[in-house]
């Protein structure tokens, strides 16, 4: 009798915590892949017939609102004033000879403001590109 009563009680396995789970890193995924380039800075190029195949290091941006910002590689741009472009260059220089620097100036702000931060990179004698938006 005891015998019967053991193979009446079977373990049950609930599933409704293994798919809370599921849930769960499906948010956590789809929330974190939001954030990926949160710091994009919007401007609007001018266009140009040529592009440049030159795979610049640095990166010195002027947006809509003549503000500057500053970047070395992958990393997310930096805010900074129109006194630090040259320091901040001259730094990054140190540390990589053969640099390049690209500026991203948007198409609506005074042609004095990139001719400015073009002054700096002849002072200094640094490979300056200007970036473009092709032609469509």
């Amino acid at each position: 009798m005891a015998l019967k009563r053991r193979n009446k009680i079977q373990a049950t396995f609930s599933m409704s915590s293994m798919t809370d789970v599921i849930f769960l890193l499906l948010i956590f995924f789809m929330v974190t892949s939001t954030i990926v380039f949160p710091n994009a800075i919007k401007v609007l190029l001018p266009q140009s017939k040529q592009q440049t195949e030159a795979a610049p290091q640095a990166r010195v941006t002027i947006d809509q609102n003549l503000q500057y910002y500053v970047a070395f590689g992958n990393e997310a741009p930096t805010s900074v004033a129109f006194e630090q472009i040259e320091p901040w260059l001259q730094s990054v220089k140190e540390q990589h000879e053969e640099m390049y620097v690209t500026l991203y100036a948007d198409e609506t702000i005074p042609y004095a403001k990139v001719v400015e931060v073009l002054n700096i990179s002849v002072e200094n004698n640094f490979k300056m590109v200007l970036a473009t938006r092709p032609i469509k």
